[in-house]
This record gives structure tokens, sequence and C-alpha cells, in this order.
């Protein structure tokens, strides 16, 4: 809502495309439409309206330029303008200062964010000190000073502020450092390159089991950011590696949408090619390789351990997808929408050759490694049948599997339910993958 209160602007998908937003202008207290955005087959968010009261100066995000980019929508005179910053990678509003000259951007590239102050009307563009890491939310408070919040692969959530001090510390014991996140590039089958992270045991270069740990979403991405349940296997003797696959935010429009219409399969194509470099540098043992994630990730093991069975030692499949096309009719109509959008506008039914390609059940016969699920009795993302049929198509052949199902739904935020889970993963890798021990 602007500073006065007089406008509010919605993102919306009434033009039928729930991936790519479309903004809508209007007055609160009448309803009526002030002014309109529609970047065909672009996603358009709004940010932050200026903080000076009658100023209708709207701050927010397209990609006309193939990444995310500022732009400033003046909804007095209804003047649009895309911002010119000569940056790789995404680049975010987050917030203005408060005499409305300057926006406070992040930009984002290979998974680490810095700090940037753009001077609105000279234009000009000012890096502001950043340690590499994350960005999770950053503020102008009123003295002009940035405050933010900030995490790295080894370490916790930290507020600081613009000289990197920490302004508020956290009560109680702080978390053990963990291994740093390195970044890793490397080259798919496609000649792309992908990015993404690796973290190892320590320093030693040794060839490590190794934990392929596949991101949800699938529009997400991995970043340099604190995950203890990442570090859990670290300390358990893993190297993990982190993919951001085509699908993934952060690298682009084309990049990100490359599955509509295609799921299931360049997932699969950049992580085994990430799995293979890391093998190559000496990283990964082959024959102590591991697939793993949830939701998305989950999908895509399962994918991976019944396309590929002789690549991985055992699976973690957490509140998957095993049954696109049943999983389907029992989702809301709203994740019905999300899903038609991602098969590019069709349902499951009207799409029967990838689906026989990229359903994970059509492949569970060919499944060869022992595969652990944990799954959310109330999940309305990934629901609980779907996943379950999963598992009676392995339990019908006698394969080895175990399932944990826990009472909440995609996913747990109960600390102790959380680590209850890592600890019964981790122990679930130690009895499957040769040469590691939790003792």
């Amino acid at each position: 809502m602007s500073a006065d209160g007089s406008l509010l602007c919605l993102e919306h998908a009434e033009h039928g495309d729930l991936i790519h937003s479309a903004l809508k202008a209007i007055d609160p207290r009448s309803g009526a439409t002030i002014g309109e955005q529609l970047d065909e087959g672009m996603t358009l968010l709004a940010k932050c309206w200026s903080p000076i009261a009658g100023d209708q100066r709207l701050a927010f995000e397209h990609e006309r330029d193939g990444e995310e980019r500022p732009g400033l929508w003046d909804l007095a005179t209804g003047e649009r303008q895309d911002l010119t910053v000569d940056l790789e990678g995404a680049v975010f509003v987050h917030d203005w200062w408060p005499d409305a000259s300057a926006l406070l951007l992040v930009n984002r590239f290979e998974g680490r964010d810095r700090l940037l102050r753009y001077e609105v009307e000279a234009g000009e563009l000012e890096p502001l000190p950043t340690e590499p890491g994350v960005i999770l939310k950053a503020r102008v408070r009123p003295d002009g000073r940035v405050w933010l919040t900030h995490e790295q692969g080894h370490r916790q959530r930290l507020l600081l502020d613009d000289t990197g001090a920490e302004v508020i510390a956290p009560d109680g014991e702080r978390a053990p450092a963990g291994r740093p996140y390195q970044s890793w590039n490397f080259v798919n089958p496609h000649g792309q390159q992908v990015n993404g992270f690796f973290i190892t045991p320590d320093d030693s270069n040794g060839s490590y089991p190794v934990i392929m740990f596949v991101h949800g979403g699938p529009t997400s991405l991995d970043l340099d950011r604190w995950q203890p349940e990442v570090q859990a296997y670290v300390d358990a003797g893993f190297a993990v590696g982190l993919v951001n696959y085509r699908g993934s935010i952060g690298y682009g429009r084309e990049w990100r949408d490359t599955l509509i219409g295609n799921i299931g399969g360049p997932e699969l194509e950049d992580v085994n090619a990430g799995l293979q470099d890391l093998v190559d540098r000496g990283i990964a043992d082959p024959s102590r390789a591991v697939i793993a994630g949830y939701s998305w990730g989950g999908y895509v093991t399962l994918l991976e351990l019944g396309k590929h069975p002789d690549l991985w030692a055992c699976g973690m499949a957490g509140v998957p997808v095993g049954d696109y096309e049943d999983g389907y009719e029992e989702l809301s109509p709203l994740l019905q929408a999300y899903d038609r959008a991602l098969l590019g506008g069709a349902e499951p039914k009207d799409v029967p050759e990838l689906m026989r390609d990229r359903n994970p059940i059509n492949f569970a016969n060919d499944v060869s490694a022992p595969v652990l699920f944990v799954i959310g009795r109330n999940d309305s993302r990934c629901p609980y049948r779907q996943a379950m049929r999963y598992v009676e198509k392995l339990k019908a052949r006698g394969h080895p599997h175990e399932v944990y199902i826990f009472e909440t739904g995609h996913g747990s935020l109960n600390v102790d339910e959380r680590v209850r889970q890592v600890g019964m993963i981790r122990d679930f890798f130690a009895r499957n993958v040769a040469g590691v021990s939790l003792a």
C-alpha cells in the first residue's frame, strides 16, 4: 500500500499464467483499477512504494532483459521506467531511502548477494560493502543506515548494519560453525554452464561419499546460506553437491522456464552432470553416491532412482511427488492451476507421452537402491496418498525401503521434529553407504 494509503498494488494471474504474475494498482476504498502492467510470458513483482506521502511511484521487478531488474511505475502519470543496471545476475529491490532519492538493491550472482544503492535522479549505481553470502532482508532506517539479515553457508543468520557490525545478537548459545560452501561451475550435456555449491568434510580433497541434495520448487535455488541439515551430513563424512539445475530461479527467465512443458528431464541431466564433475575432480566416490531431496527434490530423487538406478547407493525422498498424474487430482484448484502452467497449459492426462517418461511411479519397478521416504500425513502440496501409492509399488515387489510418516503437512516447523528427521536420515545413509560411521 502507498505511503498515504490511497493506492494498493496486487500481483495476480488473472491472465491465466500462474508462473508469470502481472500487476494491478487499485484504489483500496472503491476497488477501482488505477493502472495495470502485464509483460506476456514474464514475471512482474511489486516491491515497495515511495515512502513520501503523495508520491505515487512504485518500485517493482521485471524480466524484460532476461534477468530480474528494477523498475519504477509512477501511478500519477502512468509512466513506467525500467532502470538500467549493467550487472551479471539478478537485481532485486529491497527498499527506498527515506527521502525517496535512492533505492536499496541486492545483486544476486551465482548464489551470492551484494548490496547496492541506486540514485534515481542520476541513474548511478554504488556498491555497498558486503560480505559474501546471502541477504535475506535489507532495509533503510530513518537515519539512512542499512540493516540486513545475512547468512553464509558455514555461519548462522546475523543482523548486521552496512559496516558489517552485528547490531542485535540473538540470545543463547550460537550454532557451531560449519564447513564453507565452495562455488562450483560445470557443463551439462548441452554445453550449458551450471552453477551450484559443494561442501566437503575437510580440506584433504579425498574421495568422499557424496549426497546430491536436490532443492525443491522447482522455482527455487541453492544459495550460500546456513542449512543445518547440510552441515549434519557433512559432519557425518559426506561431501554434498547442490545443483541449481535448469528450472531454478536466479539465472534468468530462460533458465527458469526450461521446465515448462518439459518437467523431469533437464533436472536429471544437470544433477547427473554435477555428480560426474565431482567424481572427475576426485571429490566424490561414484560407488557411494546418494540422491536426496524434498518436494520437487523428492520428485527428482524418485525419477533418478528409477531411471538411473546404477548411479545411486541409496536415496531419500522427502514429501515427494511419487505419482504425478494421480497426485494432480488430489491438489487444491490453485495448485492444479500451477501444475497446468508448469505443463504448458495442460493437465497431466492431456500429455500422456510426457507422463509416461516423467512420472516416477512408472519406473518404480526399476529401482535397485534402498529408499527412505519422509512423508507428511496432511501434506496438501505433495499429497500423502499419491506418495504412498509409490511406496506400495516397492512393497509389492519386496524392495528394501523405509517409511517415516509425520503428522503435519509439507514439512515440519517443529525444531525437535526436524532434528529427529535429520538424525533418522543420517542413520539410514550410514546403514546403506559403505564406510560411513556416525560414531
